[in-house]
């Protein structure tokens, strides 16, 4: 292939050194012959052969050295695509584009999905490259048409189209066959005339009334196949237009298809048998294995279509959610305005039963909202100020105002579609071997059809005309139909059951690893748990507050600390009546003790402490001393401790909130209180002390709450087969805890956040098929480390953008629902593989008379083609069956 030019926008780049470094990531790639980067266009130019080096490695090359580069997608609804040959040719057509990053079409769903440099390449010549290839492309939305709509109605005219030609088929094909079936079995007799007729009278004289003719006379002379000829051309220049329209354009894209194997075979039935009439030869016409070829593919093709439809009922119901209105207050009005319209921050009303039109915070009022068709959540879920509420779903009952804050493509429904639409248009990694195998298939089988005819023509001596008809009946039989749906099919309907039920899948190799799950890694907080903590516990030494004499007996310090510390003891707010009840005492050993006005000093001192937190821990303790009414000071100073604690100032004291192991490394004695925190880890609390100037003052207990649905989800994935496994980052008498309450018997504990996805490594290393499940965020890094990253609870979080699998619902059975989804589906895909696969292997050599010599059975080209229809049918309706499994 000649040398291309590649212009990729690039991202990130700041200077001369970045330049530098992008060059030189570009020019070691082999195949790349020139590259020139400007950062002042933040371009780099790329000269390179296509046959060393892909464009996508041009884009992971300056990934991988620190940049990004800008790229677009684009789905392009494809027309005229029939077969895996057809696909495989759309796509190559798109890839010889330079500045085509990737292409990837979906014969099933009749779509490409197509990654480019807009830098490089236009709309205009994507679409000229499909239909240079012999293929349409539906044409963008007109003004106010949304683009749904304009493909929708394109489909439509085509199925309508096909229609019309398959009842002209079925109603001059079907009385086609009757008739002449009707003559070859004698029912009828020839309506012979002329010489014929002639002919015939004195045979009879001769021989007798009752003398058998067959197909001795010229076929030009018996009226029934002047009929045939009638009735069989519309048949096959009509109802066949499309075949021979599709074949011709492959032919001058130097290609074949099934269209060619489809106007090659009718086409030997029908002009053979004009010929034989012109010809004024003697011998059987074969107009109605022309028509009925054609007529029964296309009854083949409209079924396809109608079950192909619902493959993707999934998109179409995502899509039907959207409202086409909404209400909102402009000018002190309420005006009712497309939801196009909508602007983020505008207040928006929704009454009882209606749709939320878009992406938004609940702003007064309150109602149940059904979030099921978006998250899966059967239950409807209640609303309250503050809450968020996501775009097209169903208010129940009450009316309130929301303040919008996503709109159009950025709402959550808008997402969800693009990314159902993407993972059904991704190709598997299975999908492979038949892109190999549809590539030189029909070729393959015209080849066959060739040496079948004349091997039975010039060696078995059958004749022209069986020699004939093996080759055409091996030309109908080996359409690749049926290989081209097996697998786009299974995708689609997998992907869409996941989207219907909140399992959202990235792509097809995502869904195809996920069916080799092994083990399952568990992160705890927020995931086994509801990741909302609560304090629990407040413990305080008996010291407590820091009056110097007992301080001085703590070793607290110098004389300025001492007096630091009577100033925060001085500064804390008095005990807040009733609260110390809540805080009984639980059995502590002899040096601790539980005193109502030192329980709040200490929450008083940590909390101010986390005020600054972000770590669920801290807010749980700064939120429970905002509930018990205490006035936070603002700490001086903050830091965290990543998986370990905060250290921060407060009141002139630096104060350690976290692990006891982050007290033994900053040599704070725990003494006393070590006995206490062990007691509150054996009952599965985080138990986090708490120290000034190196003194430990007490220890705050924070529990987190298992989730219901926890202990079923993973005894579920142990059901099957699959190992699970906690990572948390509390210490192992917790995590033991949390685990004996769920049934995990291994445990990952004190895993930093930056070493889970060093403990995903080691568990791969185990040789074992990791998916980590976490919450999308904070375990980003592990996600991205496992086979299979599985996030939970990210709603309507943009979190779907990372994770290979998105759980809509906070709920952790989604997991081995997801798993045992991508199992039924790769399942599905190696059955339909394996139908098509055989169907061809066994059939193509009954078609081409393997059978002939040992039995005298012959494919006729009529069951040939009824075959053909029946496998696509088949594979589709196999995929569907994914549905029923998962209703």
């Amino acid at each position: 292939m000649a040398e291309q030019q590649i212009h990729l926008p690039v991202t990130g780049m700041t200077c001369a050194s970045c330049v530098r470094r992008v060059e030189k990531a570009l020019a070691k790639l082999p195949g790349v012959h020139e590259v020139q980067v400007n950062l002042a266009a933040e371009q780099a130019s790329v000269r390179f052969d296509p046959d060393s080096v892909a464009p996508q490695q041009l884009q992971a090359a300056v990934e991988q050295a620190g940049y990004g580069v800008v790229t677009e997608r684009i789905e392009l609804p494809i027309t005229g695509m029939t077969c895996a040959s057809c696909s495989a040719r759309v796509e190559k057509a798109l890839k010889r584009i330079p500045g085509v990053l990737d292409a990837s079409v979906n014969l099933a769903a009749e779509r490409a999905s197509v990654v480019f440099s807009p830098a490089s390449v236009s709309y205009a010549e994507l679409r000229a490259a499909v239909e240079q290839a012999g293929y349409g492309v539906i044409a963008p939305s007109e003004i106010g048409v949304p683009p749904e709509d304009v493909e929708a109605a394109a489909r439509a005219a085509e199925v309508r189209r096909k229609q019309r030609q398959l009842l002209v088929g079925v109603a001059l094909g079907l009385p086609l066959f009757v008739l002449s079936m009707a003559r070859d079995v004698g029912l009828i007799e020839p309506w012979l005339f002329g010489r014929a007729l002639e002919a015939r009278q004195l045979m009879e004289r001769v021989m007798g009334p009752d003398t058998e003719m067959g197909h001795a006379y010229p076929a030009f002379y018996d009226l029934w196949n002047w009929i045939f000829l009638i009735l069989a051309t519309p048949v096959q220049f009509f109802s066949g237009r499309d075949f021979y329209i599709n074949a011709w354009k492959a032919l001058k894209a130097r290609a074949a298809n099934m269209d060619t194997l489809v106007a090659m075979g009718s086409s030997a039935a029908y002009f053979y048998s004009v010929g034989l009439m012109l010809r004024g030869a003697s011998g059987h016409v074969y107009f109605e294995t022309a028509a009925l070829i054609i007529t029964l593919i296309l009854v083949g093709k409209y079924l396809e279509s109608r079950a192909k439809s619902r493959t993707s009922a999934a998109i179409k119901t995502l899509m039907s959610l959207q409202p086409r209105t909404a209400r909102v207050v402009r000018g002190g009005q309420e005006v009712d305005v497309p939801v196009a319209d909508v602007r983020v921050g505008e207040i928006l009303i929704v009454r009882p039963g209606e749709k939320i039109p878009v992406d938004g915070v609940l702003v007064s009022g309150a109602s149940s909202v059904d979030e099921s068709l978006v998250t899966g959540e059967s239950l409807p879920v209640e609303k309250q100020p503050g809450d968020t509420l996501i775009g097209a779903t169903l208010n129940r009952s009450g009316s309130f105002q929301m303040r919008a804050t996503r709109v159009g493509k950025e709402t959550a429904l808008a997402q969800i579609i693009r990314l159902v639409q993407e993972a059904q248009g991704s190709r598997a990694p299975v999908q492979r071997l038949v892109d190999r195998v549809a590539s030189v298939f029909v070729p393959v089988v015209i080849l066959i059809a060739l040496l079948t005819f004349a091997a039975w023509f010039f060696i078995g001596d059958a004749g022209f005309t069986r020699a004939l008809l093996f080759a055409v009946a091996v030309l109908v039989i080996a359409c690749p139909c049926a290989l081209g749906l097996a697998t786009p099919t299974a995708i689609m309907v997998g992907t869409g059951v996941g989207a219907e039920r909140g399992i959202l899948i990235k792509n097809a190799e995502s869904l195809e690893r996920a069916a080799h799950i092994q083990t399952v890694a568990l992160d705890k907080t927020g995931t086994i748990t509801e990741g909302r903590p609560a304090v629990t516990d407040v413990v305080v030494l008996r010291q407590f507050p820091l009056h110097p004499s007992l301080a001085a007996a703590h070793g607290a310090g110098s004389a300025e600390q001492l007096e630091a510390q009577q100033v925060v003891a001085d500064a804390l707010p008095s005990p807040v009546a009733g609260n110390g009840a809540a805080f009984a005492a639980r059995g502590q050993s002899e040096d601790v003790a539980v005193e109502g006005g030192a329980e709040e000093r200490l929450l008083w001192l940590a909390a101010s402490a986390e005020s600054r937190s972000e770590h669920p821990l801290g807010e749980a303790i700064a939120r429970t001393a905002r509930e018990r009414g205490l006035a936070l000071a603002t700490p001086e100073r903050f830091t965290a401790i990543a998986g370990a604690g905060i250290e921060a100032k407060v009141a002139g004291q630096t104060v350690l909130v976290g692990a006891p192991r982050l007290m033994t490394e900053r040599g704070v004695a725990l003494d006393a209180l070590a006995a206490e925190v062990e007691r509150l880890q054996a009952m599965g609390k985080t138990a986090m002390v708490v120290a000034a100037d190196g003194v430990a003052l007490g220890v705050i207990a924070v529990a987190d709450t298992v989730r219901p649905t926890s202990a079923a989800a993973i005894a579920e994935l142990r059901d099957q087969g699959i190992e699970v496994v906690m990572l948390t980052g509390d210490n192992a008498r917790t995590a033991a805890a949390i685990a004996a309450q769920v049934g995990v018997s291994r445990v990952l504990a004190e895993v930093r956040p930056e070493d889970k996805a060093a403990e995903v490594h080691r568990l791969q290393e185990e040789g074992r098929v990791v998916a980590m499940v976490g919450d999308g965020v904070n375990d980003a890094p592990a996600l991205a480390s496992a086979n299979v990253g599985i996030a939970i609870g990210a709603g309507a979080d943009v979190a779907i953008e990372t994770a290979d699998i998105t759980l809509m619902r906070g709920d952790l059975r989604g997991v081995p629902q997801a798993i045992a989804l991508s199992r039924a589906t790769m399942r599905t895909i190696r059955w339909n593989l394996f139908w098509a696969f055989i169907y061809n292997v066994l059939l193509i050599p009954v078609a081409a008379g393997a059978l002939y010599p040992f039995t005298g059975w012959q494919l006729s080209p009529i069951l040939a083609a009824g075959a053909m229809a029946f496998s696509s049918v088949f594979v589709v309706s196999n995929s569907l069956r994914l549905r029923r499994r998962f209703a």
